[in-house]
């Protein structure tokens, strides 16, 4: 993309990974001075490589900047200001990210962005599927993958779908979005929004400039986003289309036993497509969410029924990495907190529960529930003794350490015990930094060791997602 607006005028651009970047990129080609700054030194080097001016903008002193575009990963607010975000609040500069960047050059081309805790890549990316099986012009990106200055530009009859984090809903201003998706809300990121109320807030800012020609789309699930819902509906800005995964709305789109109904759409068939090949509530209010958005933007039932089916789900998202002698093996390694890890447990019975990392505020008391569920949890990483005074007495648990070892008395536990449906789950309800560069790296662990586990000469079935 291309972003004119500041043509002729000096932007720094701090924080240079792949949305800083493409800032960088974007600007310059829209006629900007740009000076590119990270903290971190190889990344500086690269920027230099690729023809950018570095400059600390804090060391500039005087000079004037019409923006300073701050990259997602870089602080706001909490636990304190990036230096130079304190200097531009200091010389009144505007702070904005690259997502008010995009909103500037987007062209009139539709926009769906997809917030929550939980969920957010599987609805965007389903999203996007329905619409590029339909035949619509769609672009893919945000916080998923390709940074959002890095899609093509779109025709006017084409639709954006973008993944928001509250990181960069914190830096959007002008933003509007044609359809705004609110999935849930849990604690998350709490260190870096200062408390809950300050992770909602960012959240909310997803609705930021909408009028009566947008669309609100929000579950009504959990307590706190039944008050987003309630609070919009009162305010009347927008419309607002509710969506459930654990009970019927007389008015929205709710999956309930596998199937979608759309109870908002005037003219609507109660039943829209079943959907029980994706498991769990959590991807069942994914559907209903994907659902609802593409039928906000004008496309028919038909078209999305024919859609649905043939989507086959993300890597590390409750992802069926083989059957081996009757026992799952799921990888869901996205699971980086309780309540996503949650979403999981509620989805098997007869779980060896693979779990651990750096916890989360909170840890995985909340997850009690559960608990009968678990025949036995494997726990790696920092978190291990943490875990287990949660878990004594209430579920037998090893401290494994690794994953290699967690994985390997996971598997013979599940060989001996016989149950019915024996699932071996890695849901950790923690981040991964203690032992791997990211959940990725984590699930791509488990999936090599799992295909390891095939007997020799085995036929190797193909990786499949679960939900």
């Amino acid at each position: 993309m291309i972003v004119g607006a500041y043509n002729g005028r000096t932007v720094a651009v701090v924080g240079l990974g792949k949305s800083g970047l493409a800032a960088a990129r974007a600007l310059t080609a829209g006629g900007a001075t740009v000076l590119a700054w990270d903290d971190n030194e190889a990344r500086r080097a690269e920027a230099e490589r690729a023809g950018f001016t570095v400059c600390d903008p804090v060391s500039i002193g005087g000079a004037t900047l019409a923006a300073l575009v701050l990259s997602p990963g870089i602080p706001l607010t909490h636990p304190a200001p990036h230096p130079a975000v304190a200097w531009a609040r200091a010389a009144k500069v505007p702070v904005i990210g690259d997502i008010e960047l995009f909103a500037c050059a987007k062209g009139a081309a539709r926009v769906v962005g997809v917030t929550g805790t939980n969920g957010k890549s599987t609805t965007t990316t389903l999203i996007g599927h329905i619409l590029e099986t339909i035949g619509a012009e769609v672009a893919v990106g945000g916080n998923l993958g390709t940074p959002a200055l890095d899609l093509p530009a779109l025709e006017p009859a084409g639709v954006y779908v973008l993944e928001l984090s509250s990181y960069q809903l914190d830096l959007v201003e002008s933003l509007r979005l044609d359809v705004a998706v609110f999935l849930n809300l849990s604690p998350d990121h709490i260190d870096r929004h200062g408390d809950m109320a300050g992770y909602v807030t960012a959240k909310q800012r997803i609705f930021r400039n909408q009028g009566s020609d947008q669309t609100a789309i929000v579950g009504r699930d959990d307590p706190d986003s039944e008050r987003v819902y309630a609070a919009l509906v009162a305010e009347q800005r927008q419309a607002v289309v509710g969506i459930a995964a654990t009970r019927a709305l007389a008015s929205g789109v709710f999956a309930t036993d596998g199937v979608v109904r759309d109870t908002a759409t005037p003219g609507a068939s109660a039943t829209l497509i079943g959907i029980q090949s994706l498991l769990g509530l959590h991807n069942w209010q994914n559907a209903a969410a994907a659902v609802a958005a593409v039928r906000v933007l004008g496309f028919p039932f038909a078209a999305i029924a024919a859609a649905l089916p043939r989507f086959a789900g993300l890597a590390h998202r409750m992802e069926l990495i083989a059957t081996i002698d009757r026992v799952r093996y799921v990888n869901d390694s996205k699971a980086t907190n309780a309540d996503a890890a949650a979403r999981a447990l509620a989805s098997f019975d007869d779980i060896y529960w693979i779990a651990g990392g750096l916890a989360k505020a909170g840890g995985i008391a909340a997850l009690g529930p559960y608990f009968a569920k678990i025949a036995h949890a494997f726990l790696i990483g920092r978190a291990a003794d943490e875990f287990a005074r949660t878990l004594d007495g209430h579920v037998p648990y090893t401290k494994a350490g690794t994953l290699e070892a967690a994985l390997e008395a996971a598997r013979r536990a599940a060989a001996a015990d016989r149950r019915a449906n024996p699932v071996v789950l890695l849901s950790p309800a923690c981040a991964s930094f203690d032992q791997f560069a990211n959940f990725e790296a984590r699930g791509e662990r488990f999936r090599a060791l799992v295909q390891a586990l095939r007997p020799a000469g085995s036929a190797a079935r193909p990786t499949a997602c679960v939900a």
